[in-house]
């Protein structure tokens, strides 16, 4: 039986899943505890022994395994740009869309203390933009030159105004390591995210792995293709899109709630969707991710306790059955916490509510009435999702739960908000075998087959 493996070295679990090619079929997963800092192979090999005991692979003929990864914090990236909501800005979005963590983004020309912030910093790549094509060129070749003075040692993606590539090349010489790419904004308002996405995809493959204490991992896959990030995205992008020969399902959202993050991806053109609507600022990506580090299920614990308030918190959870504040607390200070009781599985609930409203609040956009000579008009700044068709649900808490779907709808559109642009009537979906960051997997070389996974797999709430 001929079968592909997936696997998806995680920050805490190694996740394997095993794919029968003839029959489409997902023949098994297993996972266990990732051991980044020991040898990746260790946590591999415990989740092949544990798949093992669920499938015979006497039969089994592996032809190709292909893995993500997000080990060791994931891929962390630095977002340097000219202004804070132009360049920057779509620096920022380009380095997400590639499955990256912003560890932060800096803007116009950068001082001595924040090259040493840089430094400082364990990021492993250095995204530089600034100017769109033909305009300035002062800021860029600044940063460039700063970068090089300080002796920077991480690769540095170039992506802005083209006509400072020539003389960054000469800056660098030899003794920085860049990749030059397309700018991500080419004219004002305008996102070119493709070509900066692959260069650091490209990048990540190449130099980060060793990096991470996985040089060992060729010696169990054949391709470490992306971040997971990215995979859950081409995924998303893959099943929205669909392909030649298979139909997609529409515009679509993806939540994934975690223990540190809660990651949105969309994929819709996101414009407005109804009349008198004028959109205004920077230029969506078709395919966004966007990633919320003060909204997790247990290291960010706190963070959403702060981030909500008391008063959205009440909301969620009931404030007379529990001691909020303690609650939050003791997720928080045991991140390995594993609610068993009913009362804890409610609260978790709630907190799960509370991400998933946030979370769509911040990546959908807003439309706001506003005055003109014209008269009263209305803008639209961000994506508008409230047509989109589907909503998918993954993470533990959501997968896990036995009201998945009230999770889902907290962030959905409601009046009491009349303008975000969050999702109104999408169909649920559930991802109830984790497979979204496999099939991102498959969909690099057998979209088709990704694309009839996925319809099949998904589960309707």
């Amino acid at each position: 039986m001929n079968c592909y493996l997936f696997i998806d070295i995680g920050s805490t679990f190694t996740k394997l899943t095993l794919v029968d090619i003839e029959k489409e079929e997902i023949l098994g997963t297993a996972k266990s505890y990732t051991t980044v800092s020991e040898d990746v192979t260790i946590g591999f090999n415990k989740a092949l022994d544990k798949l093992k005991e669920e499938v015979n692979f006497d039969d089994i003929n592996i032809v190709k395994t292909n893995a993500c990864s997000s080990a060791a914090g994931g891929l962390k990236v630095v977002a340097i740009g000219l202004v804070p909501e132009l360049t920057a800005e779509a620096a920022k979005r380009t380095a997400l869309g590639a499955g990256a963590r912003i560890i932060n983004t800096y803007s116009y020309d950068l001082n001595e203390s924040e090259v040493k912030e840089i430094l400082d910093t364990e990021v492993d790549i250095i995204l530089l933009a600034g100017g769109t094509d033909g305009g300035n060129t002062e800021t860029i070749l600044h940063n460039a030159t700063m970068l090089k003075n300080q002796g920077i040692k991480i690769p540095v993606v170039v992506a802005g105004n083209k006509s400072a590539n020539d003389e960054i090349k000469k800056i660098f010489g030899d003794d920085v390591e860049y990749h030059i790419t397309e700018n991500v904004m080419p004219t004002i308002n305008s996102i070119n995210v493709e070509p900066a996405r692959e260069t650091i995809r490209n990048i990540f493959m190449e130099n980060i792995v060793k990096a991470k204490g996985m040089s060992k991992v060729s010696e169990i896959i054949d391709d470490l293709t992306m971040p997971t990030p990215a995979a859950v995205l081409t995924a998303a992008r893959t099943l929205s899109e669909g392909t030649e020969n298979e139909d997609g399902l529409g515009e679509l959202v993806v939540i994934d709630i975690g223990g540190a993050t809660t990651d949105i991806h969309s994929v819709n053109e996101g414009l407005p969707t109804k009349p008198g609507v004028m959109f205004r600022g920077l230029e969506e990506p078709f395919a966004k991710r966007t990633v919320e580090g003060d909204l997790g299920m247990r290291y960010s614990a706190m963070a959403v306790y702060e981030a909500a308030g008391l008063r959205l918190v009440k909301q969620f959870i009931d404030a007379e059955k529990f001691n909020i504040e303690e609650e939050f607390k003791k997720r928080f200070e045991n991140t390995d916490f594993v609610s068993e009781t009913e009362d804890d599985k409610e609260f978790d609930t709630g907190i799960a509510k509370i991400c998933s409203y946030l979370s769509m609040k911040r990546h959908a956009g807003t439309v706001k009435e506003v005055y003109s000579p014209m008269g009263k008009i209305f803008q639209q700044n961000g994506k508008d999702l409230t047509e989109v068709d589907i909503l998918i649900g993954t993470g533990g808490v959501i997968v896990n739960n036995e009201k998945p779907d009230e999770v889902l709808n907290a962030s959905k559109f409601s009046m009491d908000e009349p303008e975000s642009l969050r999702p109104m009537k999408p169909k649920l979906l559930l991802d109830k075998e984790y497979i979204l960051s496999a099939m991102g997997l498959l969909a690099m070389f057998e979209p088709d087959m990704a694309v009839r996974m996925l319809k099949k797999y998904l589960v309707e709430l």
